[in-house]
């Protein structure tokens, strides 16, 4: 099977790195803190369910959590199926809603998008590093993403910008609800990236929150 993302060093030899190997890198790294992980754990297979069981499930787990993580890869999304029947839409869709069970409302999750480095080692099909200016800047190819993380972006109702060189108009931060870092941003310091998406979530009230799937 064709491999869309980099090679990671703990996928053996005789196989090719899946998001999964991603998946599990991070669930290593979280139980060596102070975070709680909800994700899927090995052996957890939803696929072996009904739709309607999958849901359920997804909505447990994300129901009194604080902040959603979503890899983003190069095939994170199929062109050829309906967004509204993919998986990745309707997780964001739960995190980003207030539930209200008994007499208790869940918040709106913090959402963090980690964009992994595609076969060659490059993030540019999302982020591309710009110079035209001295602190440096990037353009975010959210053509490349679900309809509700791209809606989720660059939603500031009232963004701080200013010209790059007389030529871009650069947003200053916070200028997406859903905050994307690239992998190695991520795993380099994962508590610098989920505190930055919490910060986020305690200023929603600054953003157009998308919680709908079109």
């Amino acid at each position: 099977m064709y491999t869309s993302v980099q090679r990671l060093d703990r996928t053996p030899n005789w196989e090719q790195t899946k998001v999964r190997d991603y998946v599990d890198e991070i669930q290593e790294r979280l139980a060596e803190g102070d975070h709680i992980n909800k994700g899927e754990k090995d052996g957890e297979d939803l696929s072996n369910f009904k739709d309607e069981t999958i849901e359920s499930k997804l909505r447990d787990k994300i129901y009194d959590s604080s902040v959603t993580i979503v890899l983003i890869s190069p095939r994170m999304k199929s062109y050829i199926i309906p967004e509204k029947d993919q998986w990745i839409p309707w997780e964001i869709s739960y995190s980003l809603k207030e539930v209200k069970r008994a007499d208790k409302t869940s918040r709106t999750n913090a959402v963090l998008g980690v964009v992994l480095p595609d076969i060659n080692g490059s993030y540019e099909y999302v982020l591309t590093k710009r110079t035209c200016c001295p602190s440096g800047c990037t353009h975010f190819n959210t053509a490349n993403l679900f309809t509700i993380i791209r809606e989720n972006t660059f939603n500031r109702k009232r963004p701080e910008k200013y010209d790059c060189n007389q030529r871009d108009t650069i947003q200053k931060w916070p200028y997406s609800y859903i905050h994307i870092v690239s992998w190695e941003t991520f795993i380099n310091d994962m508590d610098a990236a989920i505190n930055s998406a919490i910060c986020i979530r305690e200023r929603i009230g600054e953003f157009e929150i998308r919680k709908e799937i079109k």
